[in-house]
């Protein structure tokens, strides 16, 4: 018997703030994708058991690309597993948009392929049913 909530998706994006760049470059940290992994977690959670639930871990996380500060990141959680109380979420951060300081200091563009810059796997859990 499958479960209906196997392969719901959800899908936040986000602009980068320049505040959030840390190192030369204006790269931003690792991090700063696993808390919108968080925030897509949570969605997940309240569309499959109404409540918000609370994050338990991440089995993998693969840094793939670099984020920088004025980028779109396009943030995907799909449900891959449903136990009892647990859900199994995959997440990938995608950079969307990105600046273009080349051109000029507010110049930006749309990119034709996404950059896949973050993946990962992560265990969320959730009240039992009352």
């Amino acid at each position: 018997m499958s479960d209906s909530r196997v392969g719901l998706t959800v899908t936040h994006r986000r602009y980068v703030p320049y505040s959030h760049a840390h190192y030369a470059g204006n790269l931003v940290d690792g991090a700063y994708a696993l808390g919108l992994f968080g925030d897509v977690a949570t969605e997940v959670c309240i569309r499959t058991d109404g409540d918000e639930g609370l994050f338990a871990s991440y089995s993998d996380v693969q840094f793939r690309a670099p984020m920088k500060a004025g980028d779109v990141l396009e943030v995907v959680a799909t449900v891959t597993r449903v136990g009892t109380r647990s859900r199994t979420i995959d997440f990938e951060a995608r950079v969307v948009c990105r600046g273009r300081p080349d051109r000029s200091a507010s110049a930006a563009e749309v990119l034709a392929v996404p950059v896949v810059a973050v993946t990962a796997t992560g265990t969320v859990v959730v009240p039992p049913v009352a």
